[in-house]
């Protein structure tokens, strides 16, 4: 699966959508595919607070427990609860039905930090 160009990317492999103002986040099929098939996942809930490089959930495998890291800081405004039903999209469709949290942020500088999707390929990838 080919990296979505029009996304930015965190190191713990999480991926930002910029949807006017506020961000759409998720984790990379990179990450997915790492984890193997996702069980549970854990999100916060609408009005919570997330600051960058610190954890706002957990993703549960069959291999193990992953934290989440929030890749901006901001007020949680929209949580996808699909996801505690269906915790199987993850792996099914990480950039488009396993959206996690969407956030209003409060550091513009913080999404300008993150990765494009060339960057992120080199990450995971190597050149």
């Amino acid at each position: 699966m080919s990296t979505p160009k029009d996304l930015r990317y965190s190191e713990e492999h999480e991926w930002v959508k910029d949807e006017n103002g506020k961000y759409r986040i998720g984790i990379t099929h990179f990450a997915q595919s790492e984890l193997g098939d996702i069980v549970f996942v854990e999100l916060p809930q609408v009005g919570d607070e997330v600051k960058s490089d610190e954890p706002f959930g957990s993703v549960e495998s069959v291999k193990t427990v992953s934290e989440l890291y929030a890749p901006i800081s901001g007020k949680v405004v929209e949580v996808n609860e699909e996801l505690e039903d269906s915790p199987e999209l993850v792996n099914e469709s990480p950039y488009e039905g396993a959206w996690m949290i969407v956030v209003e942020a409060s550091d513009q500088s913080e999404i300008d930090a993150l990765m494009s999707a060339e960057d992120y390929d080199k990450m995971t990838v190597g050149e």
